[in-house]
């Protein structure tokens, strides 16, 4: 998988060098590639933002840049115009985006290839996102209901939640079956050696070695933590 991703701060994505994702990139698995959105500009003052049209505080991210850096990132497709449905998917992280969710990720990690624009100030021309949807698919997510300064931290989030789906990414697939919101309840609780430590006891079921018990007693803990944590998950009782 390919991402690219256009931002004013590429040396915030260093961070993608370490870990499981650090490990991808080395071996080949994912080709991510950070792009100062600066270099698509052509005055000495490499100017991104501006004043908003109507008034109101803050600034706006110009179009000129972002709509020569999708250009330029996007390319032409195999009729030599970009197609939407072949080309990659642009994300557009935002407060004002659809919830992001384990199944968006899941439904991203399958993409061979995806384009991140993170703004900043007061958000991208809304003219861009525009033009972004006639020559690829365009998702506008959202980490949650609050505001960040920009779309780097939202977007770097999602990297990590998509590319952990990717095949060979995590080590053990296994391990990604059993998370939270994998089958829309919350995870049950974990625990490793000691088995006793500062008083507390790992509960009994787990040292029993009979499997299926253990795995009920996993259930019932996921539901009791997404009850009592994340309501919201369950269906309504009749």
């Amino acid at each position: 998988m390919r991402i690219d991703v256009v931002t004013i701060f590429p040396e915030f994505f260093a961070v993608l060098d370490v870990s499981l994702i650090g490990k991808a990139r080395e071996s080949g698995l994912l080709d991510v590639r950070a792009h100062d959105l600066r270099d698509w500009t052509h005055d000495r003052h490499r100017t991104v933002d501006d004043t908003p049209y109507g008034g109101g505080a803050g600034m706006i991210m110009r179009p000129e840049p972002w709509g020569e850096a999708l250009d330029a990132l996007i390319g032409p497709g195999p009729q030599g115009e970009p197609d939407p449905l072949t080309g990659p998917v642009v994300v557009f992280p935002t407060p004002a985006g659809e919830p992001f969710t384990q199944a968006i990720a899941r439904d991203l990690a399958e993409e061979p290839r995806l384009l991140f624009a993170c703004g900043r100030y007061e958000g991208i021309d809304q003219r861009v996102v525009d033009y972004a949807g006639s020559i690829a698919r365009v998702r506008e997510l959202s980490l949650g209901d609050y505001v960040l300064n920009g779309g780097e931290v939202a977007a770097m989030a999602m990297i990590e939640a998509i590319a952990r789906l990717v095949p060979g990414v995590v080590g053990n697939p296994e391990s990604l079956e059993v998370e939270s919101h994998e089958d829309g309840l919350l995870e049950a609780p974990s625990y490793t050696k000691p088995q006793v430590w500062r008083g507390l006891p790992v509960p009994e079921i787990l040292l029993s070695g009979h499997h299926a018990r253990i795995e009920a007693w996993r259930h019932e803990q996921r539901l009791a933590r997404t009850r009592r944590v994340r309501p919201d998950l369950l269906p309504p009782s009749g």
